[in-house]
């Protein structure tokens, strides 16, 4: 008996749809790992939705421009310590043993009130916005924008930049996870699970922990790290930072001191790495 095998061209459709449908099965982190995807290739597999009008997150704002001042503050203790000589193990450590704590319960009870508002606010636009940026505003966007400004370089610069904002990644989520387990501070669907359905919460859970927050540090430190390479793109992280800060309000992952806390970290680790990394006098950053 004859087995006849089936043309090529049909094997491969098979096979990017079966991918297709494992992208939309198990979400853009895991397909990304499966796949081996760049953040190009996940953004494109799931494009953007429509996002928060402006009026809305220019809110954001206030949490987090008042924090490269502290930032700076901190840093020259650093610096004053320490130099500018590159020690990403010392740095961690000073981060972990410096950045301020989170603000007492009473203030946090007050937080509170605003993600519950927001909860009764909640649209499926919104919720479908707010997914996709907790999806890919970790780490697909920043990598996405320092695809772009390498395009400008040479290919050693550009991989140097690359593998910047891949190291900033990095430590910020080390840092932020490591200070939450610290503070712990749990996150509002945590103390209210009716915040999110999606999410299951046991008796006697206190995390995840919110502070500080993990996507707010990585926003930061992208946006201090690239905005000083191209200033004219500054407005654009701007708006990427403040829509995936909104977004985590929005959805009860986080209060607006988690946000601040998050910002501060990674705005300092923005410093860090433009002086370490990209070779910035400190009195530039």
């Amino acid at each position: 008996m004859t087995h006849h095998r089936p043309p090529t061209r049909y094997v491969v459709v098979a096979v990017l749809a079966v991918l297709a449908l494992l992208g939309a099965l198990v979400g853009p982190a895991v397909y990304g790992l499966v796949t081996g995807s760049t953040a190009k290739d996940r953004i494109a597999a799931d494009p953007p939705p429509s996002f928060f009008p402006d009026a809305t997150t220019h809110r954001i704002d206030a949490l987090t421009d008042p924090q490269q001042a502290r930032a700076t503050t901190l840093m020259q203790r650093w610096w004053d310590q320490h130099g500018t000589a590159t020690d990403d193990t010392a740095f961690q450590a000073f981060l972990e043993a410096n950045l301020p704590g989170p603000p007492d319960a009473a203030r946090r009870s007050k937080e509170m009130t605003e993600v519950e508002r927001l909860d009764r606010e909640r649209t499926a636009a919104g919720i479908t916005a707010a997914t996709w940026l907790e999806d890919h505003g970790k780490k697909d966007v920043w990598k996405l924008a320092v695809h772009d400004q390498a395009e400008y370089l040479p290919a050693g610069p550009g991989d140097d930049r690359k593998n910047a904002v891949d190291a900033m990644l990095a430590m910020t989520k080390t840092v932020a996870d490591d200070l939450g387990t610290k503070f712990q501070m749990s996150a509002p669907y945590v103390l209210e699970p009716s915040l999110r359905n999606d999410h299951t919460v046991a008796p006697g859970d206190v995390c995840p922990c919110s502070y500080p927050s993990r996507h707010a540090s990585a926003a930061a430190a992208s946006r201090t790290f690239l905005a000083h390479f191209m200033p004219q793109r500054d407005p654009e992280y701007r708006w990427w930072q403040d829509q995936i800060d909104y977004s985590r309000i929005y959805m009860a992952g986080h209060v607006a001191s988690d946000i601040a806390g998050g910002t501060l970290l990674g705005d300092m680790v923005g410093d860090y790495f433009l002086v370490t990394r990209g070779h910035v006098d400190p009195s530039r950053v």
